[in-house]
């Protein structure tokens, strides 16, 4: 280990190990990521000054075979009496196992061999500065570098790059040969991204090449290539400035041996056929039905199994429009989105009878996906609830349901689960249990008793979801019974921006077993149980352990307590505790009724799964009971003992709630990533209520949140968290991680995560807990850490230790690192990354 932690192992004698980097551009030190990625040669990665992938590729022994050969041929009794015992045939291959071979191509491909300084590939970084900076416009740059030899065996580069005066555009002018793209080219000219009195930069002559090939191939020229698209510069004037001519040449073609030119011509679509039982290995056509369904051909394999409508909805190559590649494209998204085929081929061909209007046929072919399908799985579990439990899923999916392109799931899950701690606890080892059912059916199309195309477009890809949910518990908390139910329109503003509007999200929530509430929140239980000592209650309701009897004997001292008068005199702080802990009894074991709508924007950035630069923004509000209201109040409901209106004789739940998340990533290069996200959360009861149904509330804590802290173990505000299941109705939380990469797919990460949650506009009135304005913001939490990651590809397998920072329930004058320690720390398991 001493030895691999020299980094000049495997640095040959009369080489020397390149240490680092430094370009200076004007006089002025560069580090972006744009100018360091045109170096040839990077010294060796870091983690915080560690190069940890040079020393694991030190600790290698490189020749291993010779190595384990020489052994044997310094010690041939040694061989011989391995031989006996394994035989000569597993001595040899015992040379290829782990411990002698493995290890070592491990850590040799984990790691990262030394760069050695090589004055050629100076030299062509050198070269590569000097052209970026002329092609951004520096038409006179120079560069150089200088190599530091100062240090015995190793060497540091300065690269010095003077950019001069930069090149400015001058003039513009076009010379396009064909007549029909002058004129299309033309009629945008306000969207040139070449202007003059702007600087020269090869970049905004690349993109100006995409967009007018972007331009001519949208509007007919369906001949027309990228290369066509050639720009001349003139500097001959040297007073640095440019004068640009864009020229676009005549469409060419092969001609027997010889090439030829003639103008281009824009291109209509004279037929769009649709094949729907389309398969690779039959490309025969001819004895299919043919349906004909406004301007749209469409071929099945005997009667179709669409409505056209269902599918003409989702192709925008319309006859007689000029050929376009968005269209095409549009078509494709649009088809792959119905669910109901594999990714189309959309294919066009010049018609052969259309000599005079140059007309294309556009052939769209389609594979369909399995009618029926059938999926399950099994998993093995433990968490906080249960020490064991299995659990399984099936779901059954119909795609085509009703001939419209539409698909209904149908999604079935179990759960059985042993605990020893748990309060409903019997003999059996399985004695708790979930189990769930979900319907969900799904139309591509705004499902609406009006016509939406003038407000949502089908180019926007529509889609309405029903929902219809049921899950019920079984010795698990208060044993609940959760209906639910939805009716959801998605669509797309375009490829970053996606919408989400919920015309109604019911959610029904029955509590089967509220004489368990004291069992399942402890915490309250304790505390009533050393006031009711304290103050001697009645004997009889106490258990041989001299604990207060669950049911009987909590509710005859909170009643003892809370009458007027009452029979058990206590002070008023000690009453207030025992109001709180009752009203938060009656709120969490009340049955509750949610009828909301809500409307979500969300924003993205990235490009792909790999982009890692990128910045996604989520805004969501929902109201709810405003519908109920007016149902109760025009049929005139009664009220419950609470004074509050109810449906059906459940009190249903009154609220607005807004939230905003903004994530954000910079990739600082060689695998690198600094991720930022923050949140805020507001949730304001009226009207029927006074407080946020508990499904809906704020929690602070756990692997995606602060992981200093186990989940709805935070807040509210600067209080002790003595609940079991801390929640408000606002919450903030902004977070910070550097992740980098260790080696191969094993990655790390140090984060600091800060946040709580608080009360606010609601009835609770202890002051610790609700949020005072700018003077609460003293009771931020802040945790910080490391992870450790490894990346299987499809999922990311997180080990997060979170350490408390900064804790604002500290009742000591040390609220910072006062626990900052590992036995103090909270261990998150998660999968794929928290943001």
């Amino acid at each position: 280990m001493i030895s691999a932690c020299n980094s000049l192992k495997r640095v040959p004698s009369s080489k020397r190990l390149l240490t680092k980097n430094e370009i200076y551009v004007n006089g002025k030190k560069v580090k972006s990521e744009e100018i360091t990625n045109l170096l040839y040669q990077k010294n060796n990665t870091s983690i915080l000054g560690y190069r940890l992938r040079l020393n694991l590729y030190n600790l290698a022994k490189l020749n291993h075979d010779s190595i384990y050969q020489a052994k044997f041929v310094k010690h041939p009794d040694k061989y011989y009496r391995k031989a006996k015992w394994l035989s000569a045939k597993q001595v040899n291959r015992l040379g290829k196992s782990f411990w002698y071979a493995g290890i070592h191509d491990f850590l040799r491909d984990t790691g990262e061999p030394p760069v050695i300084l090589d004055s050629k590939s100076t030299q062509k970084s050198v070269a590569r500065l000097k052209s970026h900076y002329f092609n951004a416009g520096f038409f006179n740059a120079t560069a150089s570098a200088t190599v530091d030899t100062s240090h015995l065996r190793k060497a540091k580069i300065k690269y010095f790059v003077t950019t001069n005066k930069p090149f400015i555009i001058d003039t513009l002018k076009s010379i396009i040969r064909s007549p029909v793209l002058d004129s299309v080219f033309n009629s945008r000219l306000y969207l040139t991204l070449i202007r003059p009195k702007k600087q020269y930069d090869i970049k905004d002559f690349e993109a100006e090449r995409n967009r007018i090939t972007a331009q001519f191939r949208n509007n007919g020229a369906y001949t027309f290539q990228q290369n066509y698209v050639t720009f001349d510069i003139d500097t001959l004037n040297r007073n640095n400035k440019a004068n640009v001519t864009l020229k676009i040449n005549d469409y060419s073609y092969r001609e027997g041996d010889s090439t030829k030119t003639k103008p281009f011509v824009l291109y209509k679509i004279n037929e769009v056929n649709i094949y729907t039982d389309y398969k690779q290995d039959n490309s025969n056509h001819g004895d299919s039905t043919k349906t004909v369904s406004g301007n749209f051909n469409l071929f099945s394999k005997g009667k179709l199994k669409y409505k056209p409508k269902a599918i003409t909805d989702a192709v925008f190559i319309a006859k007689g429009s000029l050929y376009s590649d968005t269209r095409t494209s549009l078509s494709s998204r649009y088809l792959s989105n119905l669910k109901v085929f594999n990714y189309p081929t959309i294919q066009y061909k010049i018609d052969p009878n259309d000599s005079i209007t140059n007309g294309l046929i556009a052939n769209i072919y389609l594979t369909q996906r399995e009618k029926y399908s059938f999926g399950a799985s099994v998993d093995f579990t433990h968490s906080n609830i249960q020490d064991f439990g299995i659990s399984g899923t099936a779901s059954f999916s119909i795609r085509n349901v009703f001939n419209g392109a539409e698909t209904f799931e149908i999604a079935t899950r179990g759960n059985i689960g042993a605990s020893k701690d748990l309060a409903n606890s019997d003999n059996r080892f399985f004695n708790i249990s979930d189990v769930g059912v979900d319907l969900k059916l799904n139309f591509p199309r705004i499902f609406m008793f009006f016509n939406t195309e003038k407000i949502i477009p089908k180019s926007m890809i529509p889609s309405t979801a029903l929902t219809l949910g049921f899950a019920k518990q079984k010795n698990i908390g208060l044993d609940k019974e959760n209906f639910t139910g939805a009716m959801s329109y998605n669509w797309t503003l375009n490829r970053n921006t996606s919408l989400r509007y919920d015309l109604f999200n019911i959610q029904y929530v029955k509590n089967v077993n509220t004489r368990n509430y004291f069992n399942v929140y402890n915490s309250s239980y304790k505390t009533l149980n050393a006031l009711a000592r304290n103050y001697n209650f009645n004997p009889a309701l106490f258990d041989s352990a001299g604990n207060l009897i669950i049911d009987e004997g909590t509710d005859a001292f909170i009643s003892s307590v809370l009458s007027a008068p009452p029979t058990v005199i206590t002070s008023l702080n000690d009453r207030k505790t025992v109001n709180s802990i009752n009203e938060r009894r009656n709120r969490l074991t009340e049955n509750n009724l949610i009828f909301a709508s809500s409307f979500i924007i969300s924003k993205t950035t990235k490009r792909d799964i790999n982009d890692e630069s990128f910045h996604v923004f989520r805004s969501k509000l929902e109201p709810a009971g405003n519908l109920l209201s007016l149902i109760a109040q025009f049929s005139k409901q009664p009220v419950n003992d609470n004074g509050k209106k109810t449906i059906f004789g459940v009190e249903y739940s009154q609220y607005i709630k807004g939230e905003v998340e903004y994530i954000k990533h910079w990739d600082l290069s060689r695998k690198k990533v600094l991720a930022f996200r923050s949140f805020l959360g507001l949730a304001v009861p009226y009207g029927n209520s006074t407080n946020i149904p508990f499904s809906r509330s704020y929690f602070a804590g756990g692997s995606n949140d602060n992981r200093a802290w186990q989940s709805y173990s935070l807040g509210p505000g600067s209080s002790t968290a003595i609940n079991d299941f801390n929640e408000a109705n606002m919450k903030f939380a902004m977070s910070a991680e550097f992740r980098f990469n260790f080696f191969g797919k094993f990655n790390g990460a140090l984060f600091v995560d800060s946040g709580n949650i608080w009360n606010v506009f609601d009835d609770i009135v202890d002051e610790k807990s609700v949020f005072h304005g700018t003077k609460s913001l003293k009771d931020i939490a802040v945790g910080s850490g490391f992870g450790l990651r490894y990346d299987f590809g499809f999922f990311v397998f997180r080990l997060d230790f979170g350490f408390k920072t900064y804790n604002p329930a500290d009742t000591s004058n040390k609220k910072w690192f006062r626990d900052y320690n590992f036995a103090s720390s909270v261990l998150n398991i998660g999968i794929n990354y928290p943001f």
